[in-house]
């Protein structure tokens, strides 16, 4: 137990940054976005600036590895908001020599043209919310942008920063596995070395859930078709050169995420703006925090002081069952020491027997692996392996 107070650097540093504001509420979305019809950029910005400032004071010395400004939609902050707040963020943070800062983005024609702002600002890779590249599709999935829009806003995002992203969801309504293949090589030939795909999932409180709820959401695809689907799209996205590394991202080989394999590696970030959470370690004990999710409230929670809701010690069995949760998402899976370390118990070896014998996982010492099969159900493997 002696390296755990600096767990945090198996994974390092990060910086997340929530901007709550969206055009339209896309059905499907779960995630904290709000429309609103008019937006003080000056005050947001002095809001973000002071919970910056705040955070700093608690995680002195650090070198950042990566800033994410997610969202809503993130390209509808003013560029100059987003200059002056990488510019604070140099001030406070030693970067890394290799830092990315990712913007998420909708490719709406008025957000491509900021793009070259948002680059001279600093910004060195762009997360494109393309989602499909079908007209009927984009129009059930509530997106504002045209197939064409997408595409040239691709091309622009393509000219101004080195790294590109965009997400794709699949497992649509009435979408055939013949349908997703032609989709996803047609992505694939535009695509630059980085993909999120998402299996379309119905969540509780979003219009889908709703309509889902209310026997209105025809044509989803059964399970075992969008079990063929999945895996197809690691087949074809292999044809490509770009691997699984996540259960749902795809890279070249050098062109993961940064940021979020923070995140999945179980390292610190701090989170800052509206719904926003983080996990921090100071003193050697790693804490969690979390922050009021509505856009009013958390600006109003600010200007009083703060706008977290909680900043709380996270317990050994806590800790382990999180990095458990994160990294068995990954290709390279959970270092079984690190888990022991954080947890103060090992994996349970008649339940890793268990799981291997079924094939849902592989132990590939130090570090157990899920296998494509266990993949699939990878919430239920995960289940059996969490410390009580």
């Amino acid at each position: 137990m002696a390296d755990l107070p600096e767990d945090w650097r198996n994974g390092g540093f990060g910086l997340y940054i929530h901007w709550p504001f969206c055009q339209s509420k896309c059905p499907y979305c779960d995630f904290n976005s709000h429309v609103s019809a008019s937006i003080d950029q000056k005050a947001w910005l002095n809001a973000y600036l002071s919970e910056l400032d705040r955070n700093a004071e608690r995680t002195p010395d650090r070198v950042l590895k990566s800033v994410f400004f997610g969202g809503g939609t993130p390209s509808l902050m003013e560029p100059d908001v987003v200059a002056a707040i990488l510019e604070r963020v140099g001030q406070l943070w030693t970067p890394a020599n290799d830092q990315e800062i990712t913007l998420e983005a909708n490719p709406t024609s008025v957000e491509a043209g900021r793009f070259r702002a948002y680059a001279d600002a600093g910004v060195n890779r762009v997360s494109m919310g393309l989602q499909s590249l079908r007209a009927e599709d984009l129009r059930r999935l509530g997106r504002l942008h045209s197939v064409e829009e997408g595409r040239r806003a691709f091309e622009i995002a393509k000219d101004c920063f080195n790294r590109v992203s965009f997400d794709l969801i699949y497992a649509r309504q009435d979408q055939t596995l013949s349908d997703w293949k032609d989709e996803l090589r047609e992505a694939l030939s535009l695509a630059g070395d980085h993909l999120s795909l998402y299996q379309l999932t119905i969540e509780a409180g979003t219009a889908f859930g709703d309509r889902f709820e209310r026997g209105l959401l025809r044509g989803l695809p059964h399970d075992d078709d969008a079990a063929d689907m999945y895996e197809v799209t690691r087949e074809i996205c292999a044809e490509f050169g770009l691997y699984d590394y996540e259960v749902s991202n795809y890279a070249r080989p050098g062109a993961e995420s940064r940021h979020n394999l923070i995140y999945w590696h179980y390292g610190d970030y701090v989170g800052v703006g509206p719904g926003a959470h983080g996990r921090v370690t100071i003193n050697g004990q790693r804490h969690a925090s979390d922050t009021f999710k509505q856009p009013g409230k958390w600006l109003e929670a600010v200007k009083q002081g703060t706008g977290e809701k909680l900043f709380d010690p996270i317990n050994p069995t806590e800790q382990a069952n999180e990095y458990l949760m994160m990294c068995l998402r990954l290709t390279e899976g959970v270092d079984m020491a690190r888990f022991e370390a954080l947890g103060g118990k090992p994996l349970d070896p008649a339940t890793l027997k268990d799981l291997e014998q079924m094939g849902m996982i592989s132990v590939e010492s130090p570090y157990v692996k899920a296998t494509h099969q266990g993949r699939l159900v990878l919430n239920a493997v995960i289940a059996e392996l969490l410390l009580d």
